[in-house]
């Protein structure tokens, strides 16, 4: 069948984006109320970095009508400049959701269109949480769709994928037909960009700042009348393969519907890293069995996947680079007992002890281990060996984040962003948005 007489992956996952209600998606609403929550509190905990700072001052002078809040602090946007701040935000920390079977951060470039543009129109906390709902769904299908090999690559796939999810959440905000929600996928496709080379730079949280940003502005240009192929994911000459990957299109569009890509969202324990977490895990495990010997540590051996050394097996320059560093992860765990805010902050990046500690570590191949599982090999200088793997990490789908711990993820954030925002009624408002009339109360009333 030549592709002019096929349908497209475009109208097929507009058509089920603009055909879907609220009822349908209903039973996912826990989950994206968890998920919500926890972008909350990773925007909250860089409220006031230096990055969102600087790119308020840039934002600024260009922005439009001010009407949408820039979370944890008093100053306000347009919803694409809201949009594009509120995701650097919500990505800065390395604290945010990841969809494991991709390694994608659904919220970042979700949640901040959709709640940029919701406060902006006045629509529905329940028009929210379907829109967002959806928007994850077609994001992580876009990633399921080219995994492993885009990020593999070199993509960042949050970046690239998630512009898509974005454009569609937008779009169905909006209230876009099927056609139009197609023509915003379209577009999307065309503003699609993220490397992985940029993970211990800012840039890398410009490209999911410019997802969110972007995806609101390609549904915003559909509504006006703008057109694109309904191939351009998945075309001859389509997205998926001038990105390098022949899509999986039975991953892209198949059982729309009847599975949820949010129902296997997890949210980390660990400012780190989603890959990291395994070995921190493993390095309390072998803290725990050596109680007072810790000093006895002679070398550190960190065991896993290519993915794993290919994200964290690199110098410690700065506390990004700690934040994706297994050298780092395993001496903190190890050394300090703890793998908190503040062991990934810029003040531990140079400590004495933790940098020696870092040369201990060497991290090795293991093929038989899959992505996320890893194992941690301690020498002693009595010449005994200590080993500890861990095959599901705290904080994934084997082992998840109650309610509660999010609950309390969100305040130790808020504490750190040090924003006079009210986190219990953000908590509360979460937890009730599809019964909100209006999300503008759960958008910076402080206190």
């Amino acid at each position: 069948m030549r592709q002019d007489e096929a349908q497209g992956a475009g109208t097929t996952l507009a058509s089920f984006v603009a055909g879907t209600t609220w009822t349908d998606v209903a039973g996912q609403s826990h989950e994206a109320k968890r998920s919500i929550l926890n972008f909350f509190a990773t925007a909250l905990g860089s409220a006031h970095d230096p990055a969102v700072t600087a790119a308020l001052r840039v934002l600024s002078p260009f922005s439009g009508v001010a009407t949408s809040a820039v979370i944890g602090r008093p100053e306000r946007l347009d919803a694409m400049g809201a949009a594009f701040a509120n995701a650097v935000s919500a990505n800065l920390l390395d604290f945010d959701d990841t969809h494991l079977d991709t390694i994608i951060h659904p919220a970042a470039p979700v949640a901040a269109p959709v709640l940029a543009l919701a406060q902006a129109r006045g629509f529905s906390g329940r028009d929210v949480l379907t829109a967002f709902i959806l928007g994850v769904e077609i994001e992580c299908r876009v990633g399921n769709a080219v995994s492993p090999g885009h990020y593999a690559r070199g993509w960042h796939i949050t970046s690239t994928c998630g512009v898509f999810g974005a454009a569609a959440a937008s779009g169905k905000l909006l209230g876009l037909s099927a056609d139009q929600i197609s023509n915003a996928l379209g577009i999307a496709a065309s503003q699609s960009a993220g490397i992985v080379e940029n993970l211990s730079s800012a840039a890398k949280n410009v490209s999911v700042g410019n997802a969110a940003r972007n995806g609101l502005f390609a549904a915003l240009l559909a509504a006006e009348g703008y057109s694109a192929s309904p191939f351009a994911i998945e075309g001859s000459l389509g997205w998926a393969r001038a990105m390098g990957d022949e899509p999986d299109l039975a991953r892209l569009t198949g059982g729309l519907g009847k599975t949820w890509e949010i129902a296997k969202n997890t949210y980390k324990p660990y400012p780190a890293g989603i890959v990291f977490h395994a070995v921190i895990d493993a390095c309390f495990r072998l803290r725990e069995r050596l109680g007072s010997h810790i000093e006895d540590i002679a070398s550190i051996t960190v065991q896993g996947s290519a993915l794993l050394l290919a994200r964290g097996d690199r110098p410690v320059r700065n506390e990004r680079d700690a934040r994706v560093s297994i050298h780092h992860c395993a001496a903190c765990a190890l050394l300090l007992g703890a793998a908190g805010i503040t062991e990934f902050s810029a003040a531990m990046v140079f400590r004495p002890d933790l940098v020696s500690w870092r040369q201990k570590v060497r991290a090795e191949l293991d093929g038989s281990l899959p992505d996320g599982a890893a194992r941690v090999v301690i020498q002693l200088t009595s010449g005994e060996a200590l080993s500890e793997i861990v095959m599901a990490a705290k904080g994934s789908l084997a082992d998840p984040l109650s309610d509660r711990a999010i609950e309390a993820k969100l305040r130790d954030c808020a504490r750190l962003g040090e924003s006079d925002w009210d986190i219990d009624r953000i908590i509360d408002g979460v937890w009730r948005i599809d019964t909100l009339d209006d999300i503008s109360g759960l958008m910076g009333v402080g206190r």
